[in-house]
Protein backbone atom coordinates (compact mmCIF):
# COMPACT_ATOMS: atom_id res chain seq x y z
CA UNK A 1 0.00 0.00 0.00
CA UNK A 2 1.20 3.73 -0.46
CA UNK A 3 2.64 5.29 2.41
CA UNK A 4 0.38 8.67 2.21
CA UNK A 5 -2.99 6.05 1.81
CA UNK A 6 -1.40 4.57 5.45
CA UNK A 7 -0.87 8.31 6.54
CA UNK A 8 -5.15 8.70 6.79
CA UNK A 9 -6.15 5.17 6.99
CA UNK A 10 -4.57 4.08 10.55
CA UNK A 11 -5.59 6.80 11.93
CA UNK A 12 -9.03 6.69 10.76
CA UNK A 13 -9.07 2.74 12.02
CA UNK A 14 -7.73 4.21 16.14
CA UNK A 15 -10.07 6.60 16.42
CA UNK A 16 -13.13 4.34 15.45
CA UNK A 17 -11.72 1.38 17.13
CA UNK A 18 -11.04 3.66 20.56
CA UNK A 19 -14.80 5.61 19.69
CA UNK A 20 -16.63 1.98 19.59
CA UNK A 21 -14.65 0.55 22.70
CA UNK A 22 -15.58 3.67 24.32
CA UNK A 23 -19.13 3.93 23.07
CA UNK A 24 -19.83 -0.18 24.30
CA UNK A 25 -18.60 0.57 27.26
CA UNK A 26 -20.69 3.24 28.17
CA UNK A 27 -23.85 3.47 26.69
CA UNK A 28 -23.97 -0.72 25.95
CA UNK A 29 -23.40 -2.36 29.35
CA UNK A 30 -25.17 -5.22 28.64
CA UNK A 31 -23.76 -6.64 25.42
CA UNK A 32 -21.29 -9.15 26.30
CA UNK A 33 -17.74 -8.81 25.88
CA UNK A 34 -17.27 -11.15 22.80
CA UNK A 35 -19.45 -9.57 21.39
CA UNK A 36 -18.23 -5.93 21.91
CA UNK A 37 -15.07 -7.31 20.80
CA UNK A 38 -16.24 -8.66 17.13
CA UNK A 39 -17.83 -5.22 17.08
CA UNK A 40 -14.84 -3.38 17.43
CA UNK A 41 -13.19 -5.76 15.05
CA UNK A 42 -15.60 -5.47 12.79
CA UNK A 43 -16.36 -1.55 12.79
CA UNK A 44 -11.95 -1.10 12.16
CA UNK A 45 -11.97 -3.26 9.83
CA UNK A 46 -15.11 -1.56 7.97
CA UNK A 47 -13.31 1.84 8.16
CA UNK A 48 -10.40 0.78 7.05
CA UNK A 49 -12.05 -0.37 3.81
CA UNK A 50 -13.78 2.37 3.42
CA UNK A 51 -11.02 4.72 4.19
CA UNK A 52 -8.97 2.97 1.32
CA UNK A 53 -11.24 2.93 -0.97
CA UNK A 54 -11.69 6.39 -0.60
CA UNK A 55 -8.59 8.40 -0.13
CA UNK A 56 -6.45 9.62 -3.45
CA UNK A 57 -3.90 7.06 -4.75
CA UNK A 58 -0.45 8.22 -4.97
CA UNK A 59 -0.28 8.56 -8.49
CA UNK A 60 -3.16 10.82 -8.81
CA UNK A 61 -0.54 13.38 -7.63
CA UNK A 62 1.41 13.55 -10.81
CA UNK A 63 0.67 16.14 -13.40
CA UNK A 64 -0.36 15.13 -16.83
CA UNK A 65 2.48 15.60 -19.16
CA UNK A 66 2.08 18.25 -21.58
CA UNK A 67 1.11 18.10 -25.18
CA UNK A 68 4.09 18.37 -27.39
CA UNK A 69 3.35 21.45 -29.88
CA UNK A 70 6.61 21.29 -32.10
CA UNK A 71 5.45 18.05 -34.33
CA UNK A 72 2.98 19.28 -36.91
CA UNK A 73 0.00 16.60 -37.85
CA UNK A 74 0.54 15.62 -41.87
Amino acid sequence: MEKRRLKFIIPTMVIVAVTAVFMLAKYHTEVPTNHRVLIVISATLLSGVLAHGLFPHDDEEAPDPKPNMNKKNK
